[in-house]
């Protein structure tokens, strides 16, 4: 079976490796030019990450990550008021996305190649690209996230995700960018610091590589903070409006000095320092939205473009891991026309709850207070 999937980015990749290893010939379609490693940070190991590792056979890759010994919560004046002992292990996203990528023959990942629209008739499925070509495909997979240009052919419908009122400004450096005392107390923790409707944490993630040693790792720090303007906070440094985020080097200078002055206002010394040291931070919106069907005839919906979830659940990769499997799972035992509705339903129940969860996490974490000793998993 030729399948097409739109979007390379990890739950591309999860499907593109799978079906491949099937025996299926597999085109992926990536918009980016420049590629997507060093955008990723840490994510946490959920058991679907693992499942879908060995299933590739490449369960070593789990083991590229760092343990945040505890997780601390700090107080404006920087000291620590709560102290929680929950090692957490962050498995390198750069390296797990490289693993599977790798997976991959010549010429069956096409970067810079923009899919536009995708359609279907009786007999196949087809993609337009932005040279106006047209690709034919058995199976079209949109694996293209947030503004999905794959979902108003399952779902019939021009909808698009709700924005939920803030953003997180994010920032990755190497640790050993920042100063000795934030160093000193941020390095192998979790640390959290909670105000009125904004939060702020951060953790040390492995290198660019995977490197893992003291030194070479990399400091990864969110801030949570909302926005009545996101049109504003999203228009890049040329002037330009974007939709979802604003990537690294993209932020506009007077953005990142009014941010970085907040950060001074509002935010523990340490913290304020570990922004002020990310040389080019970026912002990722944060939206809601969940598909009314996964699957309508030959064209499947997986991970955010079918289910976007707040990032406070940690769940976003391990959620298009667990649709990848159950995709291809579902397509080895049944005909293409019975696989769709099947892997729909197993899916959709779970990543609803999945859902549900994040909106929870972030109306009681983000913005209405917390319940003490709790913090959110991770950001992914």
């Amino acid at each position: 079976m030729r399948v097409a999937i739109v979007g390379g980015s990890l739950g591309g990749l999860f499907a593109a490796a799978l079906l491949r290893r099937r025996g299926h010939e597999v085109q992926v379609f990536e918009r980016s030019r420049s590629g997507l490693e060093g955008r990723g940070a840490g994510l946490v190991g959920q058991r679907e990450i693992f499942a879908i590792l060995r299933a590739i056979g490449c369960e070593h890759v789990a083991h590229v990550g760092v343990v945040a010994r505890e997780r601390i919560i700090l107080d404006r004046s920087g000291a620590v008021i709560e102290r929680h002992s929950t090692p957490q292990m962050q498995i390198s996203w750069d390296h797990l996305y490289r693993s599977f990528r790798e997976q991959l023959g010549e010429g069956e990942y096409r970067a810079g190649r923009a899919v536009l629209a995708v359609g279907q008739d009786a007999d196949r499925a087809w993609l337009r690209l932005d040279d106006d070509g047209i690709d034919d495909a058995d199976l079209v997979i949109g694996a293209d996230g947030v503004g999905s240009v794959v979902r108003p052919a399952v779902t019939g419908q021009a909808d698009e995700a709700r924005f939920a009122g803030y953003v997180a400004w994010r920032g990755l450096l190497p640790e050993a960018h920042l100063p000795p005392h934030a160093a000193e107390l941020l390095l192998d923790r979790f640390a959290f610091y909670y105000m009125p409707r904004s939060h702020v944490l951060g953790y040390v993630v492995a290198g660019p590589h995977g490197e893992m040693e003291p030194g070479q790792r990399r400091y990864n720090w969110v801030w949570y903070r909302p926005t009545d303007d996101l049109p504003s906070v999203l228009t890049d440094r040329h002037d330009k409006p974007q939709r979802f985020s604003l990537a690294p080097g993209m932020v506009p200078d007077a953005a990142r000095d009014a941010m970085l002055a907040a950060a001074r206002d509002f935010l523990p010394d340490v913290f304020a320092d570990a922004i002020a040291a990310a040389a080019t931070p970026f912002i990722q919106a944060i939206f809601d939205y969940e598909a009314p069907r996964m699957a309508n005839g030959r064209i499947a919906l997986l991970g955010d473009a079918a289910f976007v979830v707040r990032p406070h659940t940690a769940m976003g990769v391990a959620k298009a891991a667990g649709d990848s499997l159950a995709l291809v799972e579902a397509l080895g035992k049944l005909p293409l026309e019975s696989a769709l509705p099947h892997y729909e339903g197993a899916r959709m129940p779970l990543n609803r709850a999945v859902a549900a969860y994040g909106r929870r996490l972030g109306a009681s974490l983000s913005f209405s207070g917390r319940e003490r000793g709790r913090g959110p998993a991770a950001a992914e």
